[in-house]
C-alpha cells in the first residue's frame, strides 16, 4: 500500500515538473520587461511569465507585494484591495476587485498570499492563490475562483533584483477567451512598469526582511 502512495505522489510530482519546464514562446518586450506565454497549454487562457530587473532589494520587493492596500496604485487594473486577516509578517489573506472593459463583468476574488525566504541563496518567493468561501459573492461582479501567481525574486550584482512572475487563471463569466488572454498579457507588462515607479516612494525606501 506504502509503495502504491509512493508510486502516485512520484507521478504527480513529475506531472506538475513537466508542466513547470513547458517551452515559453516570448511575447512582448519593453523597458527590460520580458512577457512569454505557454502556448503549449491546453487551458483557454494561457499562462504568463513575465521578467525583468530592478534597481532594489528582495525585501524592497517583498514589502511592495505584501502592502496589499497599495495594490490600487501599480497593479493592473486593481479598484480596490481589503484585507481579511493578516495571519503573520509574512503571510495574509486579502480581497480584490478588479475593473473590466466592456463586454466583459467586473471580476473579484479573495486570496492568500504567502512569501518565503531561501535562507541560503536570499531569494524569496511570493505565491498568490485565490481561496473560495472567505467573502460572499457580489451582484453584477463576477468572481475568479481560480487563480494561481508566483513571484520569485533573485539577488543579482550592483544592487539589483531578478524578478519572475507566473501567473494562471482560469476566469469566469461570460469574456471571451482573446478579451482575457490579452488583458493576461497586457497587465503584467503595466503592473510591472508601475511597480518600478512604486518602489521608488519612501515607504519602500528602507524596508527591511520580514524574515529577520
Amino acid at each position: 500500500m506504502k509503495l502504491k502512495i509512493f508510486i502516485l505522489l512520484t507521478l504527480i510530482l513529475s506531472t506538475k515538473l513537466v508542466i513547470a519546464q513547458d517551452e515559453w514562446t516570448f511575447k512582448t518586450e519593453s523597458n527590460g520587461i520580458k512577457v512569454y506565454s505557454n502556448t503549449k497549454s491546453i487551458l483557454k487562457v494561457k499562462p504568463i511569465k513575465v521578467e525583468c530587473a530592478f534597481n532594489a532589494t528582495p525585501a524592497q520587493i517583498t514589502a511592495v507585494l505584501l502592502d496589499i492596500k497599495n495594490y490600487p496604485d501599480w497593479m493592473y487594473k486593481n479598484k480596490l484591495t481589503t484585507l481579511i486577516k493578516q495571519v503573520s509578517s509574512t503571510e495574509l489573506y486579502y480581497y480584490a476587485e478588479l475593473n473590466m472593459p466592456w463586454p466583459a463583468q467586473d471580476r473579484d476574488f479573495a486570496a492568500q498570499i504567502t512569501a518565503i525566504e531561501n535562507p541560503e541563496k536570499k531569494s524569496v518567493t511570493v505565491e498568490v492563490s485565490s481561496v473560495t468561501g472567505l467573502v460572499p459573492e457580489k451582484a453584477g461582479i463576477t468572481r475568479v475562483r481560480k487563480s494561481n501567481g508566483k513571484w520569485i525574486i533573485t539577488p543579482m550584482s550592483n544592487n539589483q533584483v531578478n524578478v519572475t512572475y507566473y501567473l494562471q487563471i482560469e476566469p469566469d463569466g461570460a469574456a471571451p477567451a482573446w478579451l482575457i488572454n490579452m488583458m493576461v498579457s497586457d497587465g503584467p507588462m503595466q503592473s510591472f512598469k508601475k511597480l518600478k515607479l512604486q518602489l521608488q516612494k519612501p515607504a519602500y525606501k528602507n524596508a527591511v526582511s520580514p524574515f529577520k
